[in-house]
């Protein structure tokens, strides 16, 4: 297998692994990612099972299995015999800033990834030609900054709330606060009142996202406009960047194309589900013993994050290049690349069945199915996609937004009919 085909496998097993978490964003109210315990409270029972399972094996890995496929891609664009121009690249990633957009936008879904990946993918021009080594202590570096920031901000708050705590003691005993003991408490204060308000607001976020695509559209406009001006740019960028920058470099090391031996693979395997697994067990205990606490609950709150999905992305990585180099499960590994190679079809497709599944727009289910009651439209989408990719690609040379996007990129109608 060739390292195009072996993208194309791995990159359509991300695609499908990110469902397992983007299903509880189209299907539950938006603050149901970083504050799992308005569902999941008291713990316990199916809901907590399934929450605990994707915690485990896929929050944050295949986010980062894609970026790391994303980084392999920007350099498989540019560099070597067949590179294309600095021109191309930047359009290329223009248009597909300009899908993320739409995908925000018009088919009302804040957690795209694809406008993060296309201003990363304006950075990752200047590292296209730097050696392996350099883009892995620049990815070390980035996982550091990324990961002190979760700390700060968790270490910040923890400060606040015993502040707050203090002062309400003070208060009761009838004695002076001091000055940044208030200060401190106040930005605890504040950060319960932003809880309690979007916890007050679900009937209506649910009304609003499931009156008519009207309503919906209008409601999703705040959320949209967060994404972009605040979470891109403070939390995603870094998020995305820091693993594209792995991925650039295992694509240097010609690591994600199968070119090394079965033992390393096996290696990379065991030494990353060992390594992510055990992190993300202890951020599992952490939330669970603190009673679904959003400090703990939220990942941009923890030191460990990035260095759990890491590990967890490259145990993945290791798995299906080991499957690949030894020849199994070749049917599955098949619907997979045609999975991959369709992509961006299959990744806004899935935004697109969640608009008429459950806003407005559609059947307007929101908030209809239990936490674990949505993971039974996973499978069924897996199964439409692992069926239809190869069904499509049978009969056309790309996907249908992948063509469009080529056609756009090269300023030339591509041939779409085999």
């Amino acid at each position: 297998m060739d390292r195009i085909e072996s993208l194309d496998v791995l990159r359509g097993f991300a695609l499908l692994g990110i469902l397992l978490v983007n299903i509880i964003g189209f299907g539950l109210v938006s603050s149901a990612f970083l504050d799992p315990g308005i569902y999941l409270n008291p713990i316990g029972g199916i809901d907590y099972t399934v929450w605990a399972f994707v915690e485990l094996s896929s929050e944050g890995a295949m986010r980062t299995l894609f970026s790391i496929l994303f980084g392999a891609g920007v350099v498989l664009f540019v560099t070597g015999s067949t590179a294309k121009s600095g021109w191309l690249h930047y359009r290329r990633n223009f248009w597909l800033l300009v899908f993320g957009l739409i995908n925000i936008y018009i088919f009302l879904w804040p957690g795209d990834i694809l406008v993060t990946y296309a201003l990363s993918g304006f950075v990752l021009w200047f590292m296209r030609n730097w050696k392996a080594r350099s883009l892995l202590i620049l990815a070390t570096l980035l996982i550091l900054i990324g990961s002190l920031q979760n700390l700060a901000l968790k270490s910040s708050l923890e400060i606040a709330r015993d502040s707050a705590e203090e002062m309400k003691i003070s208060i009761n005993k009838g004695q002076e606060v001091s000055e940044e003991t208030a200060e401190w408490a106040q930005g605890w204060i504040e950060f319960q009142e932003d809880n309690q308000s979007e916890i007050d607001n679900i009937p209506n976020e649910v009304k609003k996202r499931t009156g008519s695509y009207a309503s919906a559209y209008e409601y999703n406009l705040k959320m949209a406009n967060d994404t972009i001006y605040y979470v891109i740019p403070f939390f995603l960028f870094l998020d995305a960047l820091m693993m594209m920058v792995v991925g650039m470099a295992l694509f240097k090391l010609g690591i994600l194309d199968g070119g090394k031996e079965i033992r390393f693979y096996t290696k990379m395997m065991c030494i990353g589900f060992l390594i992510g697994l055990s992190i993300n067990a202890y951020e599992v205990l952490l939330i669970t013993n603190s009673n679904m606490d959003i400090i703990e609950t939220n990942p941009y709150f923890k030191f460990t994050y990035h260095f759990g999905r890491l590990f967890m992305g490259l145990g993945y990585l290791g798995l299906i290049l080991l499957l690949i180099k030894k020849e199994k499960l070749v049917s599955l590994r098949f619907r997979l690349a045609c999975v991959g190679r369709m992509a961006l079809t299959n990744y806004l497709m899935h935004s697109v069945i969640a608009l008429f599944i459950f806003t407005g727009a559609g059947l307007g289910l929101l908030q209809k199915f239990s936490w674990s009651q949505l993971y039974l439209f996973v499978p069924l989408i897996w199964v439409l996609q692992l069926y239809v990719s190869p069904l499509w690609l049978k009969y056309f040379y790309f996907g249908p937004v992948e063509w469009l996007w080529r056609m756009l990129t090269y300023l030339k109608i591509p041939k779409m009919v085999k």
